[in-house]
């Protein structure tokens, strides 16, 4: 068995993966103030309540936008599992050529999704990953990672809206019926989910015509991540929901760096 360990800014999410198949996934929080027995202690409970043994675990990988956790998620592996976890940046071996300016830039989240991508459906590409924040990335289907953009997530748009409206609650991020609406909560449902369907629309969209200008075929457009769904009904410029993504971008890292 192997673990992968992806680290984002609010969720930590966790699989195990038996004979390249995905046999137990978790998501718990992101908490850079947890020590690593704290966070050994959850990850144990985890594994007894799927009937799965640690000492099973023959191999770790770990990708993480949030390096301040690092050293207690290093130590929980080492202390838990007894094995040097391998960890996504410089040096470990993708299969991705990155044309950013800096390739060091790139976050490990984005590159992990695009060798998942790549692997599963070997075309040109859009990935969105709605995370914490929501990123577009291209890449070619020459496995050429050729930059994309970056937006504040949803979640954040609406945690603002609140935070800095004195007058305006907190809500659940749920989809009204109409856009014209004739009470607060949804009018704020509506302006941040409708808006933010604009929004990737519109950089779907202009993405495609950068890419088909310099020679790719029309993209195909994946979506990632924990609120993907919930746009992706909305619109029809996102071809297909992927959840496992980037779990599977860290199995098949994995499997190319194991030896």
């Amino acid at each position: 068995m192997i673990l992968v360990v992806d680290v984002g800014n609010t969720n930590i999410v966790l699989g195990v993966y038996k004979d390249s198949r995905n046999i137990a996934g978790w998501r718990i929080s992101t908490d850079a103030k947890k020590t690593s027995d704290e966070y050994s202690i959850k990850v144990m409970q985890l594994f007894l309540q799927s009937d799965l043994n640690p000492k099973e675990v023959k191999g770790i990988i770990i990708s993480s936008v949030v390096p301040n956790i690092m050293h207690s998620l290093e130590n929980m592996v080492k202390k838990s599992f007894g094995i040097n976890p391998l960890i996504v940046g410089p040096g470990v071996k993708t299969g991705i050529n990155i044309k950013y300016d800096n390739p060091k830039e790139v976050g490990a989240d984005r590159i992990v999704n695009a060798v998942a991508a790549h692997d599963k459906y070997n075309k040109d590409l859009i990935i969105i990953d709605f995370g914490t924040a929501t990123t577009f990335c291209s890449l070619t289907k020459d496995a050429n990672y050729l930059g994309g953009c970056i937006t504040p997530g949803i979640k954040i748009s609406s945690d603002a809206l609140f935070d800095r409206a004195a007058k305006l609650p907190r809500i659940e991020l749920e989809t009204p019926k109409s856009i014209i609406c004739k009470n607060t909560v949804t009018s704020m449902q509506a302006g941040i989910i409708y808006g933010y369907i604009g929004q990737v629309e519109y950089i779907v969209n202009k993405m495609k015509k950068e890419m088909m200008d310099h020679g790719t075929e029309e993209p195909f457009v994946i979506a990632t991540g924990g609120l993907a769904k919930l746009i992706a009904k909305e619109t029809d410029v996102i071809d297909k929901v992927d959840s496992s993504l980037t779990l599977e971008g860290l199995r098949i890292i994995y499997e190319k760096n194991k030896e």
